[in-house]
């Protein structure tokens, strides 16, 4: 087995589609892994903004939890909708196109792609070598994803169930010792001293310290996104999914909303001397730092490390169902050896590295650029499904529409609370950011039309005024693959130059063998002889004087086809193709570029060591 064989594993053929699907066991962490992992940093990031309220500000962490729960019931139900109603997937960018119109629903596709800054979870920022581990991470996720979809949810089922069973473990353990004790539990290590408040609560704070706990929320529309990825019947087990991660997801953040503040735990400042994330806080207050302390947060680690698999499980689909559309490359509805869309998958690995590398790996920089596409995306989608249950009508309809548009409406006020509050964070990327992606989608699909017109035929075949072409063929000296090229050239016409440029010792030999190599045995076979034409090159230069030559061919018999032949030696082993010129590739290039649809280039291939 070559390398590429054993890093990616054998080609998958199309028929073997349906064994790559999968069920809600696998589609948890495929799917949910960057929404399940956002319980890790989600209230913590609510938690931050209340730090000036001192102890006060751990009893807002309820409320705000709370608030964050509704609003992913809300879109929970709304996203069950979504897969019923559009069984193929494609998410918000789907509903906002079919509903809204084209504009909507590129405004929601690149409020999706806007979170890409996102996609790599943190390795704590104070590591001195935190890029690094991000960029290798970054290539892990891509290899694995490029083994298929089933490998890729076998790899990542351990570490996101062991993360889940941790944190479900931990809060079960919390409870009932927070009840055991009347609501005031006795932590097994404290918690470091709350330092006292440097401001009063305020609607603003709130307000900051909600959106930042709506980072909980990321990943939610992948399973909308990747509903073909399922085993029949897709929608059927797409919802069960949906279902699974939102069910883990709520228990996880109102159990730590919930113990955080019956264990009296703050955040603390992070990037300063003496930063815990307030889940290694809480789980060491429940149990102490034994071993089940050490399990707990290997575990967490490694799932915020591979949280990005979602975004690799869900961006590729919906970049297949954007460039179906014409508003991106057609290259990325085309799936690789392992069935999956291996050019979507490079293209995310490129965006997220750059965002990496300008970043330099503090990938927290870029949450306030994914909340607001987020739910720009939540929102469009939610309003489209309102106008599809209107058009749709039938039984339900009615009550579904109203749950769509309380969402919508819920989304669309957290979308402008999100942009106020993170504005001078990053959301103001945002701003920037989408109606540049909007242009550069439509730019994409503009060309796409433009090319589909230009080259539409409607008419039948035409034989009239057929002609052999006039053929050029650069030669260097006379050799076997000159031979070949000559006599591939005969078949083709009669009108034939060979072209050769004086800038050796070898043209005054050519000059004086040519009567006998060419002209002698053509007009014996009764053919008319190729005619040699020698360009001075005084300066040394090959390839401009023959490009030269072919264009003022072209110029001067415009009623006439130019065929171009190139010869070319082809060796098997990269090494030795180092030691050759590549001139023909250059000629090629150049014909390809500067030429125009009355000049055709065929290569003539030589084959060494055969």
């Amino acid at each position: 087995m070559d390398l590429v064989g054993l890093l990616l594993g054998r080609p998958l053929a199309t028929e073997e589609e349906k064994a790559e699907r999968i069920g809600p066991a696998k589609g948890i962490p495929i799917f949910g892994l960057d929404a399940l992992s956002s319980a890790a940093y989600g209230p913590e990031a609510a938690l931050t903004l209340l730090i000036p309220l001192g102890m006060a500000g751990i009893a807002y962490i309820v409320p705000v939890s709370i608030s964050v729960i509704v609003l992913l019931g809300i879109v929970y139900f709304s996203y069950r909708q979504t897969i019923e109603a559009y069984p193929m997937g494609g998410g918000s960018y789907t509903v906002a196109s079919e509903n809204l119109g084209m504009w909507a629903g590129l405004f929601a596709a690149v409020g999706i792609s806007a979170g890409v800054g996102t996609l790599v979870s943190a390795v704590p920022a104070a590591q001195p070598h935190t890029l690094e581990i991000c960029l290798g991470i970054l290539a892990l996720v891509c290899l694995v994803n490029l083994r298929g979809v089933s490998e890729s949810g076998a790899v990542f089922l351990v570490p996101a169930y062991l993360f889940v069973g941790c944190i479900l473990a931990a809060i079960l353990i919390g409870a009932v010792n927070t009840m055991v004790a009347g609501g005031h539990p006795v932590p097994v290590i404290a918690p470091p001293r709350i330092p006292p408040a440097t401001e009063a609560v305020s609607l603003w704070l709130i307000l900051r310290a909600f959106a930042s706990g709506c980072t909980a929320m990321t990943g939610v529309e992948a399973v909308s996104n990747g509903v073909g990825a399922f085993r029949e019947p897709t929608a059927k087990y797409a919802r069960l999914t949906l279902t699974c991660i939102i069910a883990i997801l709520v228990a996880m953040l109102a159990g730590i909303a919930w113990l955080t503040n019956a264990y009296g735990i703050a955040a603390t400042p992070p990037g300063e001397p003496g930063y815990q994330s307030v889940l290694s806080m809480l789980i060491a207050a429940i149990g102490g730092k034994g071993w089940f302390y050490g399990v707990s947060m290997g575990a967490i680690v490694v799932v915020l490390s591979l949280s990005a698999n979602t975004a690799f499980a869900d961006f590729p689909r919906l970049a297949r169902a954007i460039a179906q559309n014409g508003f991106l490359p057609h290259s990325l509805t085309t799936r690789g050896r392992r069935l999956v869309y291996t050019q979507g998958v490079y293209m995310l690995t490129i965006l997220a590295g750059a965002l990496l590398l300008f970043f330099d790996g503090i990938t927290d920089r870029l949450i306030p650029l994914y909340a607001v596409g987020a739910f720009l995306a939540f929102t469009l989608s939610q309003a489209g499904m309102v106008l599809h249950w209107k058009r749709v009508r039938g039984r339900g309809a009615r009550r579904s529409m109203w749950i769509n548009a309380l969402g919508a409406l819920a989304t669309g006020l957290t979308a402008a609370v999100v942009l106020l509050a993170k504005f001078t964070e990053g959301a103001w990327i945002t701003v920037l950011l989408i109606p540049g992606l909007m242009l550069m989608m439509r730019m994409v699909k503009r060309h796409y039309v433009g090319v589909a017109r230009e080259i539409a035929c409607h008419t039948p075949l035409s034989l009239a005024n057929l002609q052999p072409p006039l053929v050029v063929l650069p030669l260097d000296s006379w050799s076997r693959v000159t031979r070949k090229a000559l006599r591939f050239a005969m078949v083709l016409s009669s009108d034939i130059v060979a072209l050769h440029v004086d800038a050796g010792e070898q043209s005054d030999a050519l000059r004086q063998r040519w009567h006998e190599l060419v002209e002698t045995p053509a007009l014996q076979a009764g053919r008319k002889p190729p005619e040699l034409v020698v360009l001075p090159s005084p300066y040394r230069f090959v390839v401009q004087p023959i490009l030269a030559y072919v264009l003022e061919m072209e110029r001067s018999h415009p009623d006439r086809q130019i065929s171009v032949l190139v010869p070319e030696l082809v060796e098997r082993r990269w090494y030795t193709n180092l030691l050759h010129n590549h001139r023909s590739a250059v000629l090629k290039t150049l014909l390809l570029f500067k030429g125009n649809r009355r000049i055709a280039v065929i290569n003539i291939p030589w084959y060494l060591d055969e």
